[in-house]
């Protein structure tokens, strides 16, 4: 019962909740019901208000459709129409704008014609001038106007044409009556006594018809530059100048500026005075410079220019800023080139002397700027003046490499004779250093207190190191002495100019190298004299360049100190220069010694008496060849040099002849003694071509020393020997090998001869058996 009631109770609660549920959803959707109701009862009026909007849209709608098509149709029509009015009338307003431009240009052409008329009427020619390019301009304009071409135009460009060139002709009368040139004949050459016959007359005071124009110089000129002719007419005066005064000025010491002031003409012209050197010095080159343009300036060129000159940057200027720009460039050249050039000194001692110049160069160009021919800064002319150290060193240079070369270039054969005591002036060397003079007194006393004696009692001579007696060309000692010249010229210059000196000296040298073999090349290839000589100069100018950088090491710029003054280098090239040439002319004479002994027939058959005259032909053709040789030689090569050639000569003759009598296969005894005879006379006579000494008593040393100077001259003594010995003579004189034979002959030599001269016997065969 109780488990009943429960589930009974618990299901009414249940029915309770369920209901309670329901009741509130039912509830909410009446409120729901009522808002919706709400609001539609709102939104019926607003939805009849928007009706009855798109109604009147409709209407709107239409009546902008209408009002469209009424546009379309009737106003667009009219605005078109307005538009081409529009177009028409602008168009017409441009031709008529136009033409009323062309007409005002035309009356413009028109006006400048007529009042340039009446200017150059009352010869206003820079107001005339003015007119002309007024016109110029107008015409211009008008020809500008593309589309637009007028008949007219062609006849008004030949109408201003015509009064140009008419203008410019009455200016060209003006101006010839300004300036008058009286010249000498074109067909004359530039001479002093041409240039005097040239004047310049220049018109000051203008006529009595002119004179309310005013000056006509001004107006003249202005009017040239308003036309643009005032450039070509300046150059053409520039010009005239320049030839006919300026430049003759300069050229000429004696030629004198003189002037002779009239009424109404001023007249330049020239007169000859005695100069008293013979280049004029650049200060009364500059006063008469300066007198010229005084003159222009004054009454001709001192004129400002209104108008620009042909650009509109040149407005102000005068004509003489003008003039000056054309011909001042070539006026500096010239001056420098003929005045300056000729000052530089040639002496460093007078390079103080040059500020005068320098000073008056300044003074000239400042005068031209006050007169307004010269503007801007310094001009290459006062440049090159102050640049006087440079140039002074590049004209010395010059002067040098010039006077080396004319030495080069004169005659070999003019000769001085040089001896061990002959020296070029040399400068004062520095004194040796006290510590070295104090270390030797010091070293003395040492020796001397403890008796040690160390010297060698056999002292050299004082002429081991000097150059042989010999004979040079008297050029190579001037150029000598002009290399020493230079350098001790060197030591007094300032740094660059010593640099340049010093190395000029060695371009002489160089030079030297270069010239004379080449210059005298026939010369030297054809006489055994000059060449020897210029072996001389070689060696004698290879003995100077030994110490010539060292005796001036300490007297030149400390550049130069530290090793590079020196001539050493070039010591073995001259040595080389003098051998090659002497041993060019030995081969030349021992080919011709050859040559001669070609014709002995070899020396066989010396019974034939044509044989042997032609043998004894070539013997007496070689001895007179030595002997001429040893002549042109005696005195001008040093004597050792001069017996070592006359002996490597003789040399040569004496083994051509021993070669040729070793070679005979059979001499018969005729042949010995005629052989014989032929080397007797070589042996005679050959010591007697060594003549290195005028004197003859002093020659009789060396013609005894001819075994020391001739290699085989004891072996042609032993080959005469041969000649005229028996058998047992010949091998006595072998001596087993150890004879004097045997020291000038090989035993198949000697087996050979005695073949040749001995028939086939015992005795020849035993004779040759001791011959090994």
């Amino acid at each position: 019962g109780s488990l009943v009631a429960a589930v009974l109770a618990h299901s009414g609660r249940l029915d309770k909740e369920d209901l309670g549920t329901r009741i509130g959803r039912l509830s909410r959707r009446g409120e729901v019901c009522n808002m919706i109701n709400k609001k539609y009862n709102e939104f019926l009026p607003s939805m009849q208000s928007a009706e009855d909007l798109v109604s009147q849209v409709d209407g709107l709608s239409s009546n902008i459709d209408l009002l469209k098509a009424g546009i379309e149709n009737e106003v667009q029509r009219d605005l078109n129409v307005a538009v081409a009015e529009f177009t028409e009338l602008k168009q017409q307003l441009e031709r008529d704008t136009l033409v009323l431009s062309i007409l005002k240009k035309l009356q413009e052409f028109d006006t400048a014609i007529k009042e340039y008329n009446t200017a150059l009427l009352e010869k206003k020619y820079a107001a005339a001038a003015q007119q002309l390019e007024q016109a110029r301009s107008s015409l211009k304009m008008l020809e500008s106007r593309k589309g637009f071409e007028l008949k007219i135009l062609k006849a008004l460009g030949t109408e201003l044409t015509v009064q140009t060139q008419n203008m410019l002709y009455h200016l060209g009368e003006e101006w010839q009556k300004l300036a008058v040139w009286k010249l000498p004949p074109s067909k004359e050459s530039s001479s002093l006594e041409s240039v005097m016959r040239s004047e310049l007359h220049l018109r000051t005071v203008p006529s009595k018809e002119e004179e309310i124009a005013g000056p006509p110089v001004a107006s003249v000129l202005q009017a040239f530059a308003v036309l643009g002719e005032l450039h070509t007419k300046l150059k053409i005066f520039g010009q005239l100048l320049l030839k006919y005064i300026l430049k003759p000025l300069i050229s000429y010491p004696s030629l004198q500026p003189f002037t002779e002031e009239q009424s109404d003409v001023f007249i330049l012209r020239f007169k000859s005075e005695e100069p008293n050197l013979d280049r004029s010095s650049p200060m009364e080159v500059f006063d008469k410079i300066k007198l010229i343009f005084e003159v222009l300036h004054k009454y001709l060129l001192n004129v400002p220019l209104e108008q620009p000159v042909e650009d509109k940057k040149e407005c102000g200027v005068t004509l003489a800023e003008l003039l000056g720009d054309m011909i001042w460039e070539e006026l500096s050249d010239c001056l420098i080139q003929n005045c300056l050039v000729n000052s530089i000194p040639t002496n460093s001692s007078k390079l103080e002397q040059y500020i005068e110049v320098i000073k008056s160069t300044e003074e000239f160009e400042k005068t031209l700027k006050n007169m307004q021919f010269l503007r801007g800064d310094t001009t290459d002319l006062l440049k090159y003046a102050r640049n006087v150290n440079s140039h002074f060193a590049n004209k010395k240079c010059q002067d040098v490499i010039v006077a080396a070369r004319n030495l080069m270039t004169s005659e070999i054969h003019n000769t001085v004779k040089i001896t061990p005591d002959s020296c070029v002036a040399l400068p004062t060397l520095p004194d040796p250093g006290a510590g070295d003079h104090l270390k030797m007194q010091k070293t003395s006393k040492l020796l001397h207190n403890n008796m040690v004696n160390l010297e060698d009692e056999s002292k050299l001579s004082q002429y081991t190191f000097s150059l042989p007696t010999c004979r040079i060309s008297s050029s190579v000692e001037k150029l000598m002495e002009l290399a020493y010249q230079t350098l001790l010229e060197a030591t007094a210059s300032t740094d660059q100019c010593c640099i340049q000196l010093f190395y000029s000296v060695r371009n002489i040298f160089q030079l030297f190298y270069d010239v004379v073999p080449t210059y005298h090349k026939e010369n030297l290839q054809k006489l055994p004299q000059l060449a020897a000589i210029h072996h001389n100069n070689c060696m004698y100018i290879a003995h100077h360049l030994l110490t010539l950088g060292h005796q001036f090491r300490y007297r030149l710029t400390n550049i130069l100190c530290d090793g590079a003054a020196t001539f050493v280098d070039l010591v073995p090239g001259f040595r080389r220069l003098g051998m090659e040439c002497f041993l060019a002319q030995m081969r030349v004479q021992k080919g011709e010694i050859l040559e001669r002994l070609s014709s002995a027939r070899n020396f066989s058959n010396m019974d034939d008496e044509e044989n042997y005259c032609a043998a004894n032909k070539a013997i007496r053709q070689v001895l007179h060849q030595l002997k001429r040789l040893g002549k042109v030689w005696q005195d001008v090569l040093p004597v050792n040099v001069y017996c070592k050639a006359m002996g490597t000569l003789l040399n040569t003759a004496l083994t051509e002849i021993v070669t040729r009598i070793a070679a005979l296969e059979d001499i018969s005894a005729e042949d010995a003694d005629r052989l014989y005879s032929l080397c007797r006379t070589m042996v005679e006579e050959g010591p007697q071509v060594f003549t290195p000494l005028p004197e003859e008593d002093k020659n009789k040393k060396y013609q005894e020393e001819v075994p020391v100077y001739v290699q085989k001259w004891m072996t042609f003594k032993e080959l005469m020997i041969i000649l005229q010995a028996n058998l047992q003579e010949i091998v006595d004189q072998w001596a087993d090998g150890k004879g004097p034979l045997a020291a000038e002959f090989s035993a198949a030599e000697v087996k050979s001869l005695i073949r040749a001269l001995f028939q086939n016997t015992e005795r020849r065969a035993a004779a040759l058996a001791k011959i090994k």
